[in-house]
């Protein structure tokens, strides 16, 4: 089990790095992603509801204060420059999640080589040891198989062959 110190260290890393990466946003992609993740809460669809509401209301046959009569054109240019405006906030949200993702995806692709190598390593070492103590476990191709360095490139083209497209 991980010690409590080392698991604390690594969540301020993470921490940290996220924070960095929160940083290092424009100005225009953090208003972007304020107004997506606005959008998507429970007060944007009241409001709206209310809104249209009033708007319907307001504009209702007999009603004193008409401005935008049945079948609403102002209202369905509105709701649709909204709709492109949000759809257009929300794209530019998830390209910087996605960036994001992908640069989470690199360090963890890195992290993880370098583990297969340290593991490599580790089982080299104990199959010499185990050799050296003439322990039927240094000899055993298995061991030895994994004691070989991972070829990633070997992985991708064996991947690339068996996963379905």
């Amino acid at each position: 089990m991980q010690d409590a110190s080392t698991t604390r260290k690594n969540i301020r890393a993470i921490s940290e790095l996220e924070k960095a990466a929160l940083a290092d946003r424009s100005l225009s992609v953090h208003i972007g992603d304020l107004i997506a993740a606005e959008a998507g809460k429970m007060w944007f669809i009241i409001f709206h509801i209310l809104w249209f509401a009033v708007w319907i209301g307001l504009n209702l046959k007999g009603s004193a204060f008409v401005f935008d009569p049945y079948p609403y054109s102002l209202l369905t240019m509105v709701v649709s420059l909204e709709s492109i405006f949000l759809s257009l906030f929300i794209l530019m949200s998830q390209n910087n999640s996605g960036l994001q993702a992908d640069r989470r995806n690199h360090l963890d692709l890195q992290i993880n080589l370098l583990a297969e190598d340290e593991n490599t390593k580790i089982l080299q070492m104990l199959r010499a040891l185990c050799k050296y103590h003439n322990l039927p476990i240094g000899n055993d191709p298995e061991v030895a198989a994994l004691a070989q360095r991972t070829q990633v490139e070997d992985v991708l083209t064996e991947l690339k062959e068996h996963l379905p497209e």
